[in-house]
């Protein structure tokens, strides 16, 4: 027992605290260690460990609380979702093609909240959009937040083995005109978000 950490102690607040009070210290911690302010700089995996650290006593105290009188929170009960949003509606507004109803979904999410899951679909959504280049840093960064999840580790990877194949990198919003290569392309990596997903875009991929 002696690597037990207490989940209230790693986050700073008491057990008789409330849902609010321990879901702003966890946005507040979350802010603090978030990927992205590290990625260049030396820290970045002692960042990386602080934020595992975090979300796991955020995801323990959900446990704890749920386990007896109920999380008041709302959500899921994996702290990489991060706080009460609906990702599962999120997915299905990706999925059924309404992007421009789940990027507002996701744009409406608190920057305290945005936690793996929020990078995860944004990354969908950017696919969906073709901004390849930024998706792959949204999709890193879920990977990075949560090296665990599968899912994210999967897309990551069939982004990267597609930007590969089509000349070491995908096409932005700034390039000029849409070849029949791009087309392509952007329906690849569509599909490769859609199967990540459990959809299918291209039956024969």
């Amino acid at each position: 027992m002696a690597d037990y950490k207490d989940p209230y102690k790693v986050l700073g607040v008491n057990p008789t605290d409330s849902d609010e009070k321990i879901k702003e210290a966890y946005r507040k911690l979350a802010r603090k260690y978030h990927p992205d302010k590290y990625a260049d700089g030396d820290l970045k995996e002692l960042a990386e460990e602080k934020m595992k650290e975090v979300n796991a006593a955020y995801e323990e105290i959900q446990r704890i609380r749920s386990a007896g009188s109920g999380f008041k929170g709302g959500g899921s009960s994996n702290s990489s979702y991060g706080g009460s949003y609906n990702y599962a509606n999120i997915r299905r507004n990706i999925n059924t093609g309404n992007i421009g109803a789940a990027e507002a979904e996701l744009n409406s999410v608190d920057q305290g909240d945005r936690a793996a899951e929020w990078h995860y679909l944004m990354g969908c959504v950017l696919i969906k959009k073709g901004y390849y280049v930024d998706a792959q840093k949204m999709i890193n960064t879920a990977c990075n937040m949560d090296p665990s999840n599968s899912e994210y580790r999967a897309a990551r990877d069939r982004l990267n083995m597609q930007a590969r194949g089509y000349g070491g990198g995908y096409q932005t919003s700034n390039a000029g005109g849409c070849s029949g290569c791009d087309v392509c392309s952007s329906l690849l990596c569509a599909d490769c978000c859609c199967e990540c997903m459990g959809g299918d875009l291209i039956r024969c991929c």
